[in-house]
């Protein structure tokens, strides 16, 4: 039975939340997994998918995540093992998605520090719903609290402020960026040193690069390159990988 049921309602206007909310969905069927970012996306989330704890950390480690849909049966680590380690050391936000009628799953799950769980299946509007009322919850009481955070990602000496948008040469000064040259250059930092295929990346740019054509993408990478190697003897950050795509050379660190 599939994740999210069908529904013929319209999602209601809701609080304004942060701008391009970050979602990491942790959720082991790759047609389900593709099913809630689609639709997240859709509605203006950031999405970020992952198959199993490895993948949920690798993701963490290299970029800010405002909250985690973390299904309960994962292979290897349970859901139920990921949230207890998750809340030794974050406050992330947390819905864990059940089997439904598993009480004690969504027992268990609250009693380790999950903000909400969602028993399959679910409605659109319902999953829209949790994870916006979660999200709410966790700004005010980040603004309760005066909590800060300025997350930016750093690559051969140029920084990406993932918080303001912005990005920085390694002499400090600004360069302009456009909203569908951001997001690229964001899916390239967050998946560094791997081969990413051109229909990866206007998924994981969020399909703002185009609706359909692969062209689109090799224009983009050609835009950042002129800004992330303006001159001719500019370290390689974007390495064309003939029959693959494209990889980002650079590390990247987190700070």
């Amino acid at each position: 039975m599939p994740p999210v049921s069908p529904d013929h309602e319209r999602e209601g206007r809701s609080s304004p939340l942060p701008p391009e909310a970050h979602i990491l969905v942790v959720e082991d069927d790759g047609e389900m997994r593709t099913l809630i970012a689609k639709l997240l996306r859709q509605n203006g989330f950031r999405v970020t998918g992952a198959r199993n704890g490895a993948e949920m950390w690798d993701t963490m480690a290299l970029s800010p995540v405002d909250l985690i849909l973390l299904d309960v049966m994962l292979p290897g680590q349970s859901g139920l093992d990921l949230c207890r380690m998750l809340r030794a050391k974050s406050e992330v936000p947390i819905i864990m998605v059940t089997a439904r009628g598993e009480e004690t799953d969504r027992v268990v799950g609250l009693e380790l520090g999950a903000d909400d769980y969602l028993p399959k299946p679910f409605s659109r509007p319902e999953l829209l719903a949790r994870i916006r009322a979660v999200l709410r919850r966790a700004q005010a009481g980040a603004n309760r609290t005066g909590m800060v955070s300025g997350d930016r990602m750093v690559f051969a000496d140029w920084t990406l402020d993932t918080r303001r948008r912005e990005l920085a040469a390694p002499d400090g000064s600004a360069v302009d960026l456009s909203s569908g040259e951001y997001d690229l250059l964001l899916a390239f930092c967050e998946h560094p040193q791997r081969v990413l295929s051109r229909d990866q990346l206007l998924d994981l740019a969020r399909n703002r690069i185009s609706d359909s054509i692969d062209r689109s993408v090799d224009v983009m990478v050609s835009r950042l390159r002129r800004k992330l190697e303006p001159l001719p003897d500019s370290p390689a950050i974007i390495k064309t990988i003939r029959g693959a795509g494209y990889m980002f050379v650079p590390s990247v660190a987190r700070r």
